[in-house]
This record gives structure tokens, C-alpha cells and sequence, in this order.
């Protein structure tokens, strides 16, 4: 065995990515053959079908045309196998997102009409529809780097080492997407979404999701393009770059051992199996219960799974001044075990359950201001328990097995991918479903079926949210490590980034520089696209007056429009930030770019979580209110959460998740252009 998985890890990789696609596939046809409701429900389903389909058509023909331009210029910095590479990680991760969402869009009708018959019913629709995403994200990402390794060194006789090399452009492919499509994606939810709240629920007095809002329809289209394909393509990229960065460190540690290079490919085709079992154990009334409970058995299956995986591959390193294969399995324990701590952060943060959003919550009483300071203040405190996670899961896996330990322990956190990007996609199909009930006039008792479903759905998106932070920061690390072992080899002398060198302490400026530029230019972005969402809105109530009693209907489409515009506009300059400024630093000096590096990790990973469990707390601290506390809807406390939930709303899905791709990116550029520095 320890022979056929040294030889054969990416065979077996692929056939479990192909297992992932297949669950995918079986459960879409299962899915669709539900009935989507009567012809209310699916009229409405349908118009959030087609503005999610025109939106992303149109920003994945912006994503092309920059795409095309760099696979040219990466075929002259690199090689045809690295730009191929590109074109296969972009065209997988479009894909991925493109098709999960599509299910997503369709889930919706059907899940609110399954609400007719209880939680658990709905439940079992909704998790299904979004594990439809979490496995085609997890299938593609490992069928394109198993897939494109095997075509290289099966087919084409590749070394090694050159095929690694050539799947860097396959993560580079993903990362762009990512980038473009977390940050589009959030620019359009989060446009409709601010404008939708401001005039609907203050100005006007509708509850949310009332068809009378013009914005209504182009909402529901912002939370999957933003939630479902947004953190589908975030996933997407970090899973496929973190296998190739744990395979590149693999290669450059271990010179002649296949065995490491296939390592992290074969944990993520085991855990293919063991979160597709994980999937059945999601039932049961208790929602939060139900989809947590999932993942436990996924990573318990997996950290069983493990054993005998990390001991056929690596024992045979006995005698090469390897770390023993008992250090590195308990690597990939410190992987699955930073998964948890970090969701149980996250979930207390964000939770409605817990001392942060009951505190938010509770400073709405005496008006806005104090509800964005406190806000703002658990955002801030949200960042230590996070941080001292990764610190301690850093030192451990490093004490155990160097940087190779730590690349090990992030390709383990990440092995559930498919699970977490479920549980994300969970949140949009439920509030698409909620929107639908209400919209529809359905039955109160829909209502509150769709309601507790919605409110864990915000709780899941956040936590995994959390989780693709911290996994975006440990992955960062770990290609930051390949760069300085790379440009080590290329310049053929030791190179070291320290702090009293002038070049790499203004690189560390630059590199947090890049972070607070990218943020606020995608919170403006979102500004613009909700000031003119806004006036739109008021717009149409103001010339016509019958919207209101229901004499006229909204001109939906127009909403949808907007936000489509604004998010092509506003995402290109943000998302060139990571690439344009790392080449610009890198051509003036290597390590000042080292310097860069180090400050876009520090510095994103903190931003990234103080963004995403701010944004949380003030989501649900509305929602809390709205459920009855402090005086509830209508209320002075409640006028005050809904705009601190509109500030929240560009933090949680805009700035904040798009800070991951863009760390990513820096790193792989820089991995990218070392021919051109050094």
C-alpha cells in the first residue's frame, strides 16, 4: 500500500475528486425533481435566477479579458505549462462557483415549500442544496491539481519539480477569480442589500423581504452571487493553493520523495470520503445541531482516516532526516483542531446566544453612535482569540515537522472544505427561501419554519467566514515559505528578511498599506452602489404611489441593474492592487518584497476577522431585536442596529472576505515573477 499510494496518490486523488463531482451530480438531479412551489414561488425564483445568471456572465467576461492578458504574459515570465495551468485553475473555479450557484437559485422555491411540512424537511433541502457547492468546490479543486500533475507527469514525463512549478499558475488561476468574485460578488449583495434596509426598513417602515421594495429581488440575487459563488470561488482558490504550496514545500524539502509531494493531495482525497459520509448525519429539527453535527463526524473520520494514510506515505522518509510520521499525522490533528477552535470563536462572536451581540444589541438603546462603537469594539476584540489560535497551531506543527508540519496542518484544516462551503451556501438558500414565503403571501406557519433556518443560516456564513480567514493566513504562510525557498535557489545565496533592513521594513509598511487601500476602496465601492440603489428606490416610491397599497409593482429589474454596473466598475481597480504593487515592489527589490509579504499577511488577517465578526455582531444584534428585544421592530434600538447593520453588511461580506483571496494573490505573484527579480 505504502508503494501504490507513492506511486499512485494522484490517481486516488482523482478518482475521490471525480466521487466529490458524482455526489454533486446525483444530488442536483435529486434535488430539482422536488416541487419548487406554485407559480408564485417559482415566478419569483426565477427572477433571482436570471439576474444571478446575467450578473455572473457578465462579471465572468471581465474576469476573462484580464485573464487572457496574463495568461500571455505568463507564458514568457514563466512557461506554456504554467499559463496553461492558470487557464485550467480560472476556468475550474468559475465553474464551481457558476454551477453551485445555479443549484443554489433553484434550491430556494423548494426549499420554502418543503417548509410546509417542518424544520426537518427544509432543513434536509437547504443542507442538500448547499453541499451541492461545498462538493463541486472541493471535487474541482482536486481534480484540477491531481488532474493536471498526473497530465504532466503520466502523459507528458514532466519531472517533478517542473510540474509542481507549472501548477503554481493553476493557483494563480483560482486566486483570480477569487478575488473578483468576492469582492463583485460583495460589492453587488451588499449595494442592493444597504439600499434595500435604509429606505425599505427605516424610511418607508416594510419588513425586509417585502415585495414592495424594488430592491427586494436584486438582495436576493446579491446573497448568492456573494455568499454561495463568492466564497465557493474563496475556498475553491485557498484549497488548491494550499495543496500546491504543501507539495512545493514538499519537493524543495525532500528532494526525490514523491511520497511528500502526493501527501496533501491523498489527505484531501480521504476527506473527500469522509465528508461525504459526513453529509447523511445532517437531520434532525435542531438545525444548529444538525449541520455542526456533520462536520464532527467528518473530522472524526477523517483524523481516523489519517493514521494509516500518514503512515504508508511517510515512514518510508525514516533515516532521511525526516520528521516521523507520528509528528506529522499529529500536524494534521493540530489542522483539524484549529477548524474547530476557530468555529467556536467565531460562533461566540457572532452568535445571538452570547455576550458580544447581546451587547451590541443592548448599546442600540441609547442610539446609533453607541451601537457602532460597540460594534466596532467586538470587531476589534474578535481579532485576539483568533490570532493566539494560529500562533499556537504555528508552534506546534513547526516544533513537529518545520514549515513542511505547518503546510500539513493547514492542507488538514482545509480537507473540509466541502462541509464548510455547505454550511456557507446553507445561508443564502435559506434567506432566498424566507424571501420567497414572504413574497409570496405563504402560510405564517412557512414563516416560521424559514425564520430559524435564516437565523442560523447568518450564524454558518460567519463561521465559515472565520474559517476561510484563518486557513487563508496559515496557506499565506506557507507559500510565503516556498517564495523564500524558491528565490533562495534562484539567486544561489541565503536570503533573509530582516527588520532593521531598510528595503524590507518599507516593504512591511507598503505590504499593510495594500490591505487598508483594498478595504476602503471596496467599502466605497459599496457606498456608491447603495447611494444609487437608494435613490432608486425612493425613486419609484415617489412616482409611484401605488407600490405602497399594491396597485403597482416595482420595476425589480432596474435595482438589479444597478448593482450589476457598479459591481463591474468598482471591483477591477481593488482586485489589481495585490498583482500591480507586487510586481511593481518585487522589480525594485526582492526584499523589500519579502517585506511586503510579511506585512499583507500580518496585517489582512486582522482586518479580515475585525471586518467579518464586527459585521456579524451587528447582523445579529438587528436581528435580536427584531425577534423582540429591546423594544423590537419599530423601536428607536431597533433604527439604530439596522444602521449598524448597515455598516456591518460591506464589512462581514465585502472588504473583510475579499481580504483572503488578495493576501493569496500577493503570494503567488511574487512566487510568480521570481525569473523577473532575481
Amino acid at each position: 500500500m505504502s508503494s501504490f499510494l507513492s506511486d499512485h496518490g494522484a490517481l486516488l486523488a482523482v478518482v475521490c475528486a471525480l466521487l466529490a463531482v458524482a455526489y454533486g451530480v446525483v444530488t442536483t438531479r435529486s434535488l430539482l425533481a422536488l416541487s419548487p412551489g406554485n407559480e408564485t414561488m417559482q415566478r419569483l425564483s426565477a427572477a433571482v435566477q436570471e439576474g444571478a445568471q446575467a450578473y455572473l456572465k457578465r462579471q465572468y467576461t471581465v474576469i476573462g479579458a484580464v485573464g487572457v492578458v496574463l495568461f500571455i504574459a505568463l507564458i514568457p515570465i514563466q512557461n506554456i505549462e504554467v499559463a496553461i495551468g492558470f487557464a485550467v485553475g480560472g476556468f475550474a473555479s468559475a465553474a464551481a462557483g457558476f454551477i453551485g450557484m445555479n443549484v443554489s437559485v433553484r434550491a430556494n422555491a423548494r426549499v420554502a415549500e418543503a417548509a410546509r411540512g417542518g424544520i426537518g424537511p427544509a432543513l434536509n433541502v437547504a443542507f442538500r442544496g448547499g453541499a451541492v457547492t461545498g462538493m463541486l468546490v472541493v471535487g474541482l479543486a482536486l481534480l484540477g491539481v491531481a488532474g493536471y500533475y498526473g497530465i504532466l507527469t503520466w502523459i507528458f514525463d514532466v519531472d517533478t519539480k517542473k510540474a509542481v512549478d507549472a501548477l503554481i499558475g493553476l493557483g494563480f488561476g483560482g486566486s483570480l477569480i477569487s478575488v473578483f468574485a468576492r469582492l463583485g460578488g460583495g460589492i453587488f449583495t451588499k449595494g442592493a442589500d444597504v439600499g434595500a434596509d435604509i429606505v425599505g426598513k427605516i424610511e418607508a417602515g416594510i419588513p425586509e423581504d417585502d415585495p414592495r421594495n424594488p430592491a427586494v429581488i436584486a438582495d436576493n440575487v446579491g446573497d448568492n452571487v456573494g455568499d454561495c459563488a463568492g466564497m465557493a470561488a474563496d475556498l475553491f482558490e485557498t484549497y488548491a493553493v494550499t495543496a500546491v504550496a504543501v507539495m512545493l514545500l514538499g519537493v524543495l524539502t525532500f528532494p526525490l520523495q514523491t511520497a511528500v509531494v502526493l501527501f496533501p493531495l491523498v489527505l484531501g482525497a480521504v476527506s473527500i470520503v469522509a465528508s461525504i459520509i459526513g453529509t447523511f448525519f445532517v437531520k434532525g429539527d435542531n438545525v444548529e445541531r444538525a449541520l455542526y453535527q456533520g462536520v464532527i463526524v467528518a473530522g472524526v473520520i477523517s483524523a481516523v482516516l489519517f493514521i494509516p494514510i500518514t503512515y504508508w506515505m511517510m515512514d518510508s522518509l525514516r533515516g532521511l532526516r525526516a520528521p516521523d510520521w507520528t509528528d506529522i499525522y499529529f500536524c494534521a490533528l493540530i489542522g483539524l483542531g484549529v477548524t474547530g477552535a476557530l468555529f467556536v470563536i467565531t460562533d461566540y462572536y457572532t452568535s445571538t446566544r452570547f455576550k458580544p451581540v447581546k451587547s451590541t444589541a443592548a448599546a442600540s438603546e441609547t442610539g446609533h453612535a453607541t451601537n457602532i462603537i460597540q460594534g466596532l469594539a467586538m470587531g476589534l476584540q474578535a481579532t485576539a482569540a483568533p490570532a493566539i489560535v494560529i500562533v499556537l497551531a504555528i508552534w506546534g506543527a513547526s516544533e513537529l515537522a518545520g514549515t513542511y508540519g505547518i503546510g500539513v496542518a493547514v492542507m488538514s484544516q482545509l480537507s473540509l472544505c466541502g462541509l464548510i462551503v455547505a454550511l456557507d451556501a446553507f445561508g443564502p438558500i435559506t434567506d432566498n427561501a424566507g424571501g420567497i414565503a414572504e413574497m409570496a403571501n405563504m402560510p405564517e406557519s412557512v414563516r416560521n419554519v424559514t425564520d430559524p433556518l435564516d437565523a442560523v443560516g447568518n450564524t454558518t456564513k460567519a463561521v465559515t467566514k472565520g474559517y476561510a480567514i484563518g486557513s487563508a493566513a496559515l496557506a499565506a504562510l506557507v507559500l510565503f515559505a516556498a517564495f523564500k525557498i524558491e528565490l533562495q535557489a534562484e539567486l544561489g545565496k541565503p536570503v533573509q528578511f530582516l527588520l532593521d533592513d531598510p528595503h524590507v521594513l518599507m516593504g512591511l509598511l507598503i505590504g499593510g498599506m495594500m490591505v487598508c487601500l483594498f478595504a476602503a476602496l471596496s467599502m466605497a465601492a459599496v457606498g456608491r452602489a447603495g447611494q444609487a440603489v437608494v435613490e432608486e428606490v425612493r425613486r419609484q416610491f415617489r412616482e409611484h404611489p401605488g407600490i405602497m397599497d399594491g396597485t403597482e409593482q416595482p420595476e425589480y429589474g432596474q435595482c438589479v441593474d444597478i448593482v450589476t454596473k457598479a459591481a463591474q466598475r468598482e471591483m477591477i481597480i481593488p482586485s489589481l492592487i495585490p498583482i500591480v504593487i507586487t510586481l511593481i515592489v518585487g522589480i525594485l527589490s526582492d526584499t523589500m518584497l519579502g517585506g511586503l509579504l510579511i506585512g499583507v499577511i500580518v496585517v489582512g488577517l486582522f482586518f479580515a476577522v475585525l471586518m467579518t465578526s464586527g459585521g456579524g455582531a451587528w447582523d445579529n444584534a438587528k436581528k435580536l431585536i427584531e425577534d423582540g428585544a429591546h423594544g423590537g421592530k419599530g423601536s428607536e434600538a431597533h433604527a439604530a442596529s439596522v444602521t449598524g447593520d448597515t455598516v456591518g453588511d460591506p464589512f462581514k461580506d465585502t472588504a473583510g472576505p475579499a481580504i483572503n483571496p488578495m493576501i493569496k494573490v500577493a503570494n503567488i505573484v511574487a512566487l510568480l515573477i521570481i525569473p523577473l527579480i532575481a
